[in-house]
């Protein structure tokens, strides 16, 4: 009886073939589920590899796709890593200073001057040195691009940048605006080292618009040539017309101290954000009973020449950086009174070539009017020409000596 009961065991298993096949496709799917499985984690692990190489420099993924056309130079107005709470005074701002320093620079300037400027016991020609700032705004493949301010570089025949780590190079000039007092200058990067590349950064604008008065800001500098230097203030005022050789621009008042060599540096808000150029300062000339100026210094707003500062890195030429060609100064109403001189705007010179010039402008005209509106004060002339472009033509009535009076006549001038 037993021998028949294993019989039919034996011919159990026999005669079931199906279920063996279910139990083996089972086992080779569990089989192909841990395959999956150990894949995907090898993918993991090798992802996570090649991007920490990336990260690190060791492997550049960007190199594996080139551009095949030049990218422009642009501004960097990603978020800087401080946000310090708004209305607030600044007292602390070695963090924000660290973070922004490795942008500033030093600019060394030497323009050729000849003899009779220093008296007659002094012959020949010498360089005279100057200094200003400058900001690191952006870097192409080739050239490293400053920001600063036009008179830091006008006339200069030769140009030093000294960046954070004391190393200096030779910079030139890239594009300069006269109108706004803004230039930008570049260094070539195979003249600079891999320890000055790892030791700069470009800097991070801000939104001057957004100014309040009140506000906090930090002022950095090469104050009187002895390196960078660090003040603090507040935005005394906003919209402050100065005027700088007869040239009249809208700037940002503020209290922190600015002296010679700030020229060009960075004016930051609590963010360490540049909000604008340092540029100028008023202050005494004279020893005086009366109280003296302190606490006067006016940069550049960034927002108001972003897209000029874009168009001069990439060698772009400034088009609204317009003149008649003309110098001189506004005759008043005391003036007019007692000399019986029309008011306007008295030339006293006029540029070779210029378009006043190429009109037959002479030197004691007087400019009357401009595109229909009476002259009476400086602006009413430079925000007319401010408002056009180079080669417009302008309308001006203009008055001229003839015998022992002023004769009017009508004038049309080509912007140089």
């Amino acid at each position: 009886m037993s021998t028949k009961k294993e019989e039919v065991k034996e011919a159990e298993v026999i005669t079931n073939p199906k279920e063996e096949m279910k139990k083996e496709a089972k086992s080779s799917k569990n089989r192909t589920g841990i395959y999956i499985v150990v894949l995907l984690f090898i993918c993991l692990i090798v992802g996570a590899f090649i991007i920490a190489l990336n990260n690190v420099g060791l492997l550049k993924l960007g190199d594996i796709n080139l551009p095949t056309t030049k990218p422009k130079a642009e501004l960097n107005y990603t978020q800087t890593t401080h946000q310090i709470k708004e209305g607030i005074y600044i007292t602390d701002v070695s963090e924000i200073v660290e973070e922004v320093m490795p942008s500033i620079v030093s600019i060394t300037s030497k323009t050729l001057v000849k003899s009779g400027l220093f008296g007659p016991f002094y012959s020949g020609e010498r360089y005279a040195e100057g200094a200003g700032s400058g900001i690191i705004v952006s870097k192409t493949d080739d050239e490293l691009l400053i920001l600063t301010n036009n008179h830091v570089v006008d006339s200069a025949e030769e140009l030093s940048v000294q960046f954070v780590n004391e190393k200096s190079v030779d910079a030139t000039v890239k594009g300069t605006s006269e109108r706004k007092d803004v230039a930008v200058i570049a260094v070539k990067m195979k003249d600079l080292d891999n320890a000055t590349i790892e030791s700069i950064r470009i800097a991070t604008l801000g939104d001057s618009s957004n100014l309040k008065v009140g506000n906090g800001i930090i002022a950095i500098g090469n104050a009187l040539g002895y390196g960078q230097s660090v003040t603090t203030g507040v935005v005394s005022a906003l919209n402050r017309e100065v005027t700088v050789d007869n040239i009249t621009n809208k700037m940002i008042q503020i209290d922190a101290a600015i002296n010679g060599g700030n020229s060009g540096g960075a004016l930051l808000n609590s963010n360490g954000e540049v909000v604008g150029i340092n540029s100028v300062k008023y202050s005494s000339s004279v020893a005086s009973t009366s109280a003296s100026i302190e606490g006067m210094g006016f940069a550049i707003p960034i927002t108001d020449i972003k897209d000029l500062v874009t168009a001069l890195m990439n060698g772009e030429e400034d088009k609204s950086n317009a003149s008649m060609g003309v110098e001189g100064y506004m005759v008043t109403e005391d003036q007019n009174k007692a000399y019986n001189i029309p008011i306007g705007f008295y030339i006293s010179k006029i540029i070779e070539g210029s378009g006043a010039d190429k009109a037959n402008l002479e030197i004691g005209n007087i400019i009357t009017e401009i595109e229909g509106k009476k002259v009476k004060t400086f602006s009413d002339l430079t925000d007319v020409i401010y408002s056009k472009k180079k080669g417009d033509s302008i309308r001006i009535k203009v008055n001229y000596i003839s015998g022992r009076g002023y004769k009017e006549k009508d004038v049309e001038v080509t912007l140089s």
